[in-house]
């Protein structure tokens, strides 16, 4: 999820459920095996990645919103809801490489979603300002 704020050109403030580190976890083999990296190099670069994050513990957010946020995600991905409703919850936008979560949240007219590339182009536009 990306908060950034106008006021500060191109601040960008980074936040993310504890999931994400679940979900990192889960697919370590399977990110060992893409990157060709080492065990020692995957977590460096793990550590590089997430250092700007800050992890926050989907067990804090809201129940009612969580709720609402499952029912929005049950036919996309009710999965994401921890990273949804923590989007919503901060007023951020959600930024996701899932073009199925992208699409399908599109389609219910949820607008705080942005691309790898739509957030270059927000970055670009940015650094002009």
């Amino acid at each position: 999820m990306v908060k950034y704020y106008l006021t500060q050109k191109g601040i960008f403030n980074f936040y993310s459920c504890d999931y994400l580190r679940t979900e990192i976890n889960r697919h370590r083999n399977r990110l060992l095996k893409l990157t060709k990296l080492s065990e020692n190099e995957l977590a460096e670069l793990e550590s590089l990645v997430t250092h700007n994050i800050t992890f926050i513990d989907e067990r804090l957010l809201p129940q009612d919103l969580l709720k609402q946020t499952e029912i929005l995600l049950k036919a996309i991905d009710p999965n994401d809801t921890p990273f949804v409703a923590l989007t919503k919850h901060l007023e951020g936008k959600l930024w996701t490489g899932d073009m199925q979560l992208y699409n399908g949240l599109k389609t219910k007219r949820f607008k705080d979603i942005l691309t790898t590339a739509e957030l270059s182009i927000l970055l670009d536009d940015l650094e002009r300002e």
